[in-house]
């Protein structure tokens, strides 16, 4: 038998990126498969319930699809007072749950569609950006918050799969000047409004890029005055029918909460951009490429400088959360690590801007400074799903600089220094998907156990806390707690959940702990545990995306009211 030469096992490995190059979106496909395929049985948690509830509404009256009332904060509320996005979302779950059903399964599935049309978009995109569509592509997809938001029920990654498809039909459209595909373009934008109220940023990036294309105000701004009018139509339509302006209200909502949390400028900038290397954590993998040595050392002393802005924030960690299971030095360290990546990430924005000074760069500056100036500054707090639409930007950015440092492969055969950037960030990215899988699991096993236990004794079994718990416990026969109408009765059961929000201790007189149960989750990395200082959906619990370190288990405390 004839052992393979090294040549022969290299033109293998060319001849199977060969085919990669000549069948992009089947590449592209599989990819997606491989990396979401096996977490797609992840159970619902965090805001999952609050679109499910939307769309459960929505499928038994399509026309009021927030005319319900939700525990959400110790007491109910009307569902229209309680979300912050638009109903499309909840749309397209409950017509994918007529055909599929909805259990977690389906849902994930049918949310399938959306991440391969973000993928399919990008690559689309990115041929007219660099010569590498199928590598930007990539990088883009093997990132943590892609793959993460693409296991949620919510609307983040539907709006992104509207943004990037509108962003290509107006970029073709004004190129070609063709009418048919700007009002395409127009219509995804009104999309991407009704999936999210930030799909109406789009408005003034893509009437920036025309402006810098064009030079002056063209047949093309006439097309985005048809989003503005579906916005205007919605605000209308939501006044009628609720007595209120949900846009308006999101917008106070944001403002109630930066005022409530009262952070500083210096605070929100600094953890804006620890969550932007960490979000798009594929290019800290690919910084030896991307930057000479002596352009690596400012990014260095840009890290030094952050040392020094978190010396002078001194209510960083105490008032991000309790940092109980690791020292302050290890979760600083990667904050730190992660800002100068974030940083890396604006500098990419900005020399390409600055190099280049193109329609086509300003396009990429502003979706990318405009997300970050956003998620730090606009929103109600620093968090993931805020900076997941610049992620195509961001893949598209490292290509485009490897291309003019020369360093990356032609389009047949990718170089060794791409395969294994390529390679790590789709480790780092697997594995916080996986810790977040880990944690949405060990939330569901927590309500299922103790329902298990306590529901078929005597008294009602009563509880406090919110997401995936409250989803799973109301799921398994147990009642969510109204403190300004309680029920509460001698020989009653309540549960109060550990890494969850606004619980309220018992009275110790008036009550006896039974149980407190501990299941555990995610063990070195985690996305979300204030304990940690993990905080990827919220930076209110927490200044890292996600951090590694011991994990504190999930779990609950029950309790008995006493006669």
């Amino acid at each position: 038998m004839a052992v393979p030469t090294p040549s022969a096992g290299k033109a293998r490995w060319n001849k199977i990126f060969r085919w990669f190059a000549l069948h992009p979106y089947w590449t592209l496909t599989l990819a997606v498969l491989a990396a979401l395929g096996p977490f797609l049985t992840k159970p619902f948690n965090l805001d999952d319930p609050l679109f499910i509830w939307t769309a459960r509404q929505i499928h038994v009256h399509p026309a009021d699809p927030y005319g319900f009332n939700v525990e959400w904060g110790w007491t109910a509320f009307p569902m229209w007072k309680v979300t912050e996005n638009p109903p499309l979302a909840g749309y397209y779950l409950a017509a994918a749950a007529e055909i599929f059903g909805w259990s977690e399964i389906a849902l994930h599935c049918a949310l399938l569609l959306p991440a391969l049309a973000v993928v399919w978009g990008t690559y689309r995109l990115a041929r007219r950006f660099c010569r590498q569509p199928l590598l930007a592509t990539l990088a883009a997809l093997f990132t943590p918050v892609f793959l993460v938001s693409s296991l949620t029920v919510t609307c983040d990654v539907l709006l992104l799969a509207f943004w990037v498809w509108a962003v290509v039909f107006w970029v073709e459209g004004t190129n070609q000047n063709d009418s048919r595909k700007l009002f395409i373009a127009s219509l995804l934008i009104a999309l991407a409004e009704l999936s999210k109220y930030y799909g109406a940023c789009l408005l003034p990036l893509l009437a920036a890029h025309s402006l810098m294309n064009r030079r002056r105000v063209g047949q093309w701004a006439q097309f985005l005055l048809i989003p503005l009018a579906v916005l205007c139509s919605y605000q209308y339509a939501m006044q009628a029918a609720y007595g209120s302006s949900l846009l308006y209200r999101a917008m106070d909502y944001a403002s109630f909460s930066q005022n409530l949390f009262a952070f500083s400028k210096l605070h929100t900038g600094l953890v804006a951009l620890a969550f932007t290397g960490g979000c798009l954590a594929a290019v800290a993998f690919f910084m030896p490429l991307l930057w000479r040595p002596r352009e690596l050392a400012i990014l260095a002393g840009g890290a030094g400088l952050i040392l020094f802005a978190l010396a002078l924030d001194g209510e960083m960690w105490k008032r991000s959360g309790p940092v109980m299971t690791l020292p302050h030095v290890a979760i600083e360290t990667q904050f730190v690590f992660w800002a100068a990546i974030g940083l890396s990430i604006l500098a990419l924005a900005l020399i390409d801007l600055v190099s280049r000074r193109d329609a086509l760069a300003g396009l990429l500056g502003l979706w990318v400074l405009g997300t970050v100036f956003f998620a730090a500054f606009c929103n109600w707090t620093v968090n993931a799903r805020s900076l997941l639409p610049m992620t195509p930007a961001v893949g598209i950015l490292i290509v485009r600089r490897l291309e003019q440092r020369g360093t990356s492969a032609d389009a047949g055969i990718w170089s060794r220094g791409v395969i294994v950037s390529l390679a790590a960030s789709a480790s780092l990215a697997g594995g916080v998907t996986r810790s977040d899988f880990l944690l949405a699991t060990a939330v569901r096993r927590c309500a299922e156990q103790i329902c298990s236990r306590y529901r078929h004794r005597p008294g009602m079994l009563w509880f406090q806390g919110h997401w995936g718990f409250e989803y799973y416990m109301q799921s398994f026969g147990a009642s969510a707690l109204d403190l300004k109408d309680s029920s509460l009765k001698p020989g009653d059961g309540l549960v109060l959940p550990s890494n969850n929000t606004n619980p309220l201790p018992p009275n110790p007189e008036k009550t006896e702990l039974m149980e407190t149960l501990t299941i555990p989750g995610p063990h070195w990395l985690t996305t979300w545990n204030t304990a940690t200082g993990a905080g990827f959906y919220a930076s209110v619990w927490g200044p890292l995306p996600f951090a590694f370190g011991p994990v504190p288990p999930e779990g609950a405390s029950v309790y008995l009211l006493k006669q």
